[in-house]
């Protein structure tokens, strides 16, 4: 798979993505990242990539030719042409379903906004899908995308030790995940229950498909009704 992400604040994206599951997936070559600066794009001395809004109003606008160049620029790095994510408060909610579907795109673009938002005319000429991460605003797009790429990647094949790494999470398949214990046996009075130490495999899964109900059904009943749809 590959990944590009455009944006104002590379460092940001780099930072976050060459630490941990992803960082070490990078090294193994099982996905290809790269980040692009949109200034680098803008034919203003100043490397000036906003503008006031027409009609008035406050903040900044991001103009939409720095960024269609930079997304021209990766058509021709990566000779395909990718599936672009804009990251927006517009968007459709991010769920791990969203993210199952998303995993299936082998060169995918994430677009990072700032400042107010970006013309809506880039939105109209080149974005695939728009993308939130939840009911709320933060000031760029940077670490929204972190989010969904992690999600994506932590899927690949080789991302994780084993497939059960993922599939039995929360939110997989609509449920959350049961309750997780490690050493000591007995903390301040409280056991680990008795089929954890049982030995007995097919207790042990049956009693983590329960537990995974009861969890889903104490914390996210919306989930239950949301998998009958």
């Amino acid at each position: 798979m590959t990944i590009d992400i455009m944006t104002l604040f590379p460092e940001i994206c780099e930072t976050v993505l060459n630490l941990g599951v992803i960082g070490r997936g990078i090294k193994k070559g099982l996905v290809d990242i790269k980040y692009h600066q949109i200034r680098d794009f803008s034919d203003n001395k100043y490397r000036r990539i906003d503008d006031a809004p027409y009609g008035g109003g406050g903040g900044m606008i991001m103009s939409a030719e720095p960024i269609y160049k930079c997304f021209e620029h990766i058509k021709s790095l990566r000779n395909k042409h990718p599936f672009l994510v804009f990251m927006s408060p517009k968007g459709k909610i991010l769920t791990q379903n969203l993210a199952k579907s998303l995993k299936k795109h082998e060169n995918i673009v994430f677009l990072c906004g700032r400042y107010e938002g970006v013309d809506e005319r880039i939105i109209e000429e080149i974005v695939d899908l728009q993308v939130s991460i939840g009911d709320y605003v933060v000031s760029g797009g940077e670490l929204p995308a972190m989010i969904v790429i992690d999600a994506i990647l932590r899927m690949l094949p080789g991302m994780l030790p084993s497939e059960e790494n993922f599939t039995n999470e929360s939110h997989y398949n609509n449920q959350l995940e049961g309750p997780q214990y490690t050493r000591p046996r007995i903390w301040h009075g409280q056991k680990v229950p008795e089929v954890l130490t049982s030995g007995d495999h097919a207790k042990i899964k049956k009693w983590r498909e329960h537990q995974s109900l009861i969890h889903t059904f104490k914390y996210r009943p919306d989930l239950l009704d949301s998998s009958r749809e």
